[in-house]
């Protein structure tokens, strides 16, 4: 692999349907990551959150499996070893120890190996009034660990979905030296106008880094209606591209020589008053 080439790496989005059967959620997932790789030979693919079930806080349990045995496992290892790809699974509701469910994304390399995973940190508990009350809390444990993967030399990180709001998550990433955030996610109708394009170019501008998002197409006669746009926002907060709210695939060569220029051009980390406050991670 060339210098050049080692810059330069193409992410495909993946925003798919979901409805209530499992297997055809799966099989849709494994049927468009093949369509990816044919079409675009990209080094990684991202799925949505929430992309083998409906999301609600009354399908978490049904839809749950153990990680990495289960059967959504399974077919994301067998994808990413037969297409040779990495494969950011989305999330899928994991059932784990003590009988605890998670929010979970998996990460799976190209010979098929779980590299790692990542458990939702901040769940999604609200109560807009005129709008969306929603309480994964009732059903969902809180993950605890932070996730950093090294693809061709390149450090990524792992939120899912409502962690993109806290700045903080962000921060600790962009202090373990990651150059990309990856959020699988799902906002509704009510926050996706507000706040989705918005928080997004507002981690990579203050992290100076890549923010992508991979959300579920929008369904209108779903419980949970998702906004869709699944983006990709570059190092200096500006949109790459995005997919419609619809059944979407995009395509995205990402160069992270870009966020070497900008973090050298607005040096902030270098420039930060750490005698007067303190945003390290706490070991």
């Amino acid at each position: 692999m060339s210098q050049l080439s080692k810059q330069i790496m193409r992410l495909v989005l993946l925003q798919l349907k979901v409805g209530e059967d499992k297997s055809s959620n799966i099989h849709n997932a494994v049927d468009k990551i093949a369509q990816a790789v044919h079409e675009y030979k990209p080094r990684m693919v991202t799925l949505p959150e929430c992309f083998n079930c409906p999301y609600g806080t009354k399908y978490f349990r049904k839809y749950s499996e153990t990680i990495p045995d289960g059967y959504t496992s399974q077919q994301l290892s067998a994808s990413a070893k037969a297409h040779g790809i990495y494969i950011i699974g989305g999330t899928i509701p994991e059932l784990g120890e003590n009988d605890r469910i998670y929010n979970t994304c998996t990460i799976w390399d190209p010979t098929g190996k779980l590299i790692a995973k990542y458990r939702k940190m901040h769940l999604f508990d609200i109560d807009i009034e005129g709008g969306i009350r929603f309480k994964e809390s009732e059903t969902l444990t809180a993950g605890t660990d932070f996730t950093v993967v090294d693809v061709d030399g390149h450090k990524i990180g792992v939120g899912i979905c409502y962690d993109i709001r806290f700045e903080e998550l962000a921060r600790v990433y962009r202090n373990e030296g990651c150059e990309m955030i990856i959020y699988p996610g799902a906002f509704n109708m009510t926050t996706g106008p507000l706040h989705w394009e918005l928080l997004q170019r507002s981690r990579a501008n203050d992290n100076q880094l890549y923010v992508v998002t991979t959300s579920p197409a929008r369904d209108e006669n779903a419980e949970y209606v998702a906004w869709g746009h699944s983006t990709v926002v570059n190092p200096w907060g500006q949109i790459l591209k995005k997919a419609t709210h619809s059944e979407d695939l995009i395509s995205v060569d990402i160069d992270f020589s870009i966020v070497e220029q900008v973090r050298a051009q607005i040096p902030t980390f270098k420039q930060r008053r750490l005698d007067m406050y303190v945003t390290t991670r706490l070991k």
